[in-house]
């Protein structure tokens, strides 16, 4: 009995010391929101109050100093994010991941982001103030992985934390700016098409095929092999563990469309969804400077700010700025390709990917005139001509840092107008307004020209020089509005107006969600802060109606089972409001998916339909196919015995649609509620681990919104019905300069990346509501909510 007595107070002693090891563990590790800590490289004493959100609000006697804490509590937040972010342009997944990462890795050190980061720094001015506060910034950032605790996530994965350098920042930007891009999706996909199905098929898609042009004649081998490099490209961004860009709302109002007479500004970018958030929120006050900011992982200047005076946000401009030419090797010399003077010798790089538990992976790139050879990368393509991938960040050399130093440090409008012109890529539309009542949108990106025979939409000819740029436009020659007659600017990754006598070819999002902010904002001339959120929060769609109107008028509705009329009556009364109770969205959605793929499939094949759902061509279609009474896409290519009709085809589609519900859902049609559906799981990288995915992922929930509303929801169109939302707004702020100190916004779940703060996920439920909560910049307003943080010089 006593031996069992020593036995059980052992095993409790053993318990009681666990629990005392992982509570002291535990709090170890939690970021540093109050006490006292030291830093080198600040000259005077600096606090830093944490509101009640976790965002730092920095009171410095300098910006060298203020950026120096930035980059220390950045960390500390958001260390495991900047990791993985930093390793995405030099290809070093596969160094933690193993080689399951191995491919995306060859394709990112391929881009030639690194090389184009090395030039930037080289022309950067070491006695500038830019170079001084990325300096600084590092500075801050390397200490915290010096003196901070290693985030659970290194200890997880088992990899040693490493010093940051100047190259991770550009390198960042560079991946930033690629990850803004859709031509690698498009591209090789339309040179299929065309190849494939030929020219009639590619005008119903709205694609303009000059009949001056020659397009490269590609033999079958080639055409599946193109096919496979789009599948390739899908799957390697697909599963890059951070998220990339891919689209944006914003709108700002002047002075005379609003009740108080100030500027309203909103913005929305939408992003991939990730845990952590995308953003990271940062107020810097000194003496000479202030800004409320929103900061990239390990980049010192804020793409999106306020302060009292103006207010700055971005969309994507989703112009083409990558083209893909097909190379001519030399008939004997394989090391060499033809150009318009003769031939030339490929530049080569050798490059090594090291694998965690594998061999290193030795790389030879090659790399044209025009940019790399992909070949070299991707296996899908590795037996056809070579196709070289030419992008305009890497054609010229990056401005970025300077541009987003420009921006944040800005004095007036046109010190924001001269930050937009120094990007090259990505492209980008700069929105601005300001306390004096100006309103503004610039097209940020180098913009260029090719002879009137070239569809940059489809893979060149590299060899003859005929399709080469033969211009590159002038900063004042993008689009532009400056105070516009309308009185109010918006940007909804929309193809804009006409400029330099050319409709800019893009990779442009459909209307809908700029036809319901035009629709909104046209007739109101008495906007405030409280109708701006609704706004900002809207999710009514403009054009599903009208897609249902033009569905119903094709088909005969006394041919359907009552359940199938039942849906039908459900979307004819449909405002085309996607909230999570609503029954019509359900059946929307999934008709659009069945009605697509009766549409195109058969055509294009099960492989090519699905790479066609991942381009914005896709949602260009939906409204447009639908209104074509005769289209050669309407007959099913596949019953050679007869040809079918738009009715055919929608009829066929609304009973597809209605049989697939009933076996999702079941029969009784008024329980197929959008949020059964829709949901949103923001997603860790160690969340794919089962045991794990509660600790790090933050949802599912049933979520509000749909594809192309302002309330704008990322999701793939599937068989299942099952729309696991990935993308959406990754902030939402509106900036009213009658009451700046009350501007709002929200995070889609919270500021820290470290999974044992209050702030991982404190917003989230705000967020999937609708709410916000104020940017501070009132200090007696801070103090009160906040925990001090203050950072003395340290002795050296």
């Amino acid at each position: 009995m006593r031996i069992l007595k020593k036995i059980l107070i052992l095993i409790a002693v053993l318990i009681l010391l666990a629990i005392i090891g992982g509570s002291v563990y535990y709090n170890s590790i939690k970021p540093t929101y109050s006490g006292n800590i030291s830093v080198s490289g600040i000259s005077n004493e600096t606090s830093v109050y944490f509101d009640d959100y976790g965002v730092p609000h920095i009171y410095a006697e300098n910006e060298l100093d203020a950026v120096t804490v930035l980059g220390y509590v950045h960390a500390q937040d958001r260390l495991w994010q900047m990791e993985l972010i930093r390793r995405i342009a030099p290809g070093r997944f596969s160094e933690i991941f193993g080689d399951i990462m191995v491919k995306s890795d060859q394709f990112f050190v391929s881009l030639g982001i690194e090389e184009a980061s090395k030039k930037s720094i080289e022309k950067l001015d070491k006695n500038g103030e830019v170079y001084k506060l990325a300096v600084a910034y590092l500075n801050g950032v390397n200490q915290f992985i010096d003196n901070g605790p290693t985030p659970i996530e290194f200890t997880l994965i088992g990899i040693e934390k490493e010093h940051y350098q100047l190259n991770d920042i550009y390198n960042i930007m560079g991946y930033m700016s690629f990850s803004f891009a859709m031509a690698q999706k498009t591209d090789p996909l339309l040179s299929v098409l065309k190849e494939k199905l030929g020219d009639t098929y590619l005008k119903e898609l709205g694609i303009d095929i000059n009949p001056n042009t020659v397009l490269i004649k590609n033999a079958n081998p080639a055409i599946e092999s193109y096919s496979k490099m789009v599948s390739t490209l899908n799957d390697i961004m697909r599963n890059v563990p951070t998220p990339p860009f891919i689209g944006s709302n914003s709108w700002v109002v002047s002075p005379k469309k609003t009740t108080t007479g100030n500027v309203l500004f909103a913005n929305d970018p939408h992003i991939e969804f990730s845990q952590p958030a995308v953003w990271y929120e940062a107020h810097i006050s000194t003496p000479n400077y202030e800004l409320y900011g929103y900061h990239l992982a390990g980049v010192p200047f804020p793409l999106l700010g306020h302060n009292r005076n103006y207010a700055y946000g971005l969309t994507m401009f989703e112009n083409d700025d990558i083209d893909f030419y097909k190379e001519e090797n030399h008939p004997t010399d394989k090391n060499k390709y033809k150009t318009p003077n003769g031939y030339e010798d490929y530049k080569t790089v050798n490059k090594t990917i090291k694998v965690k538990d594998a061999k290193d992976v030795i790389l030879t790139i090659r790399s044209s005139r025009h940019g790399p050879i992909m070949n070299d990368v991707i296996d899908a393509i590795s037996q056809t001509n070579p196709i070289a991938m030419s992008w305009v960040f890497t054609q010229f050399e990056s401005d970025m840092l300077d541009a987003l130093y420009t921006i944040s440090r800005a004095t007036e409008m046109n010190d924001v107008k001269k930050g937009a012109s120094m990007i090259n890529a990505p492209g980008l539309n700069i929105m601005y307004g300001d306390a004096k009542g100006n309103v503004a949108w610039w097209a940020a990106g180098k913009l260029y020209k090719h002879k009137p025979h070239v569809n940059t939409k489809f893979i060149l000819d590299g060899a003859s020089g005929e399709d080469d740029p033969v211009e590159y436009l002038d900063f004042d020659q993008n689009p532009m509005a400056e105070n516009p007659s309308w009185n109010y600017v918006y940007s909804a990754n929309n193809q804009p107006d006409t400029i330099a006598n050319i409709l800019y070819p893009g990779y442009y999002l459909p209307e809908d969600r700029a036809k319901r902010i035009t629709q909104l904002l046209e007739p109101k001339n008495n906007w405030n802060k409280e109708t701006m959120s609704e706004m900002i929060t809207d999710v009514t769609s403009a054009v599903s109606p009208n897609v249902i109107k033009e569905f119903v008028s094709n088909i005969d509705f006394n041919s359907f089972n009552k359940n199938e009329q039942r849906a039908i009556d459900i979307l004819q009364l449909w405002d085309g409001s996607n909230t999570v109770e609503a029954v019509a969205p359900t059946i929307y959605n999934k008709l659009v998916y069945v009605y697509l793929k009766n549409t195109f499939e058969d055509e294009l094949g099960e492989e090519l339909f699905k790479q066609f759902l991942n381009t914005h061509l896709s949602k260009r279609v939906i409204a447009n196919q639908i209104k074509k009474d005769t289209s050669i896409w309407w007959d099913n290519a596949t019953t050679l015995d007869k040809i079918e009709t738009k009715k055919n085809i929608l009829s066929k589609s609304l009973v597809e649609t209605v049989t697939s519900l009933e076996k999702q859902l079941g029969k009784d049609i008024n329980s197929w509620h959008w949020g059964k559906v829709h949901t949103l799981e923001h997603q860790h990288p160690l969340g794919a681990i089962a045991a794990l995915k509660e600790y790090f992922n933050v949802g599912p929930f049933p979520i509000n919104g749909a594809s192309e509303v302002i309330n704008n929801r990322g999701y793939e169109y599937n068989k299942p019905g099952l729309y696991e939302v990935n993308a959406g707004p990754s902030t939402r702020r509106i900036i009213d300069f009658s009451d700046v100190e009350n501007s709002i916004s929200i995070l889609p779940t919270g500021q820290s990346g470290n999974p044992f703060s209050k702030h991982y996920k404190d917003q989230a439920e705000m967020y999937n509501k609708g709410e916000f909560r104020k940017m501070k910049i009132n200090k007696e307003e801070i103090l009160r909510v906040s925990t001090k943080l203050t950072i003395q010089p340290k002795n050296e």
